[in-house]
């Protein structure tokens, strides 16, 4: 798969806290914008969600799709890979967390989504930057309230 698109942000908020709005996958559609359902299929063994469906309505993007998630031992860590999708051959992503001594918590996400559908890399690369930027500053605007 080719390189990741790489989105920062800072959020003012420990990273336990910043986790936990990330792992509570059936609250998603409450603030992301373009999910309108989330379902938690399979937990692992600590409760957290293994796999996840989603459906997505992006204006011009709609999919079904479901992905498989793995979780760092320290907790500051997620990633996952598409089990499926109807315009997705394959997804992989993560976030990952640094708590800094002030409290508030660095945020990584990387992305790559390729298409059943061919899309020049050019595009490709600004859709998910698009992408990345939008999770991240939905995710501090939920986090932060």
């Amino acid at each position: 798969m080719a390189e990741k698109t790489k989105g920062l942000i800072s959020i003012d908020a420990p990273a336990d806290a910043v986790m936990s709005v990330i792992a509570d996958f059936e609250a998603y559609p409450q603030w992301v914008s373009a999910a309108k359902s989330v379902s938690v299929l399979a937990v692992d063994a600590d409760g957290r969600a293994e796999r996840v469906r989603f459906v997505l309505d992006a204006g011009m993007v709609k999919d079904t799709y479901e992905l498989r998630y793995s979780w760092a031992a320290d907790g500051n860590a997620v990633s996952w890979e598409l089990v499926s999708g109807e315009i997705q051959k394959a997804q992989s992503g993560s976030y990952t967390l640094e708590p800094d001594a002030k409290g508030a918590t660095k945020v990584t996400y990387q992305l790559t989504v390729d298409l059943t559908i061919p899309m020049i890399g050019l595009f490709k690369r600004k859709a998910e930057k698009i992408i990345t930027d939008t999770a991240l500053k939905e995710l501090k605007k939920r986090v932060e309230g």
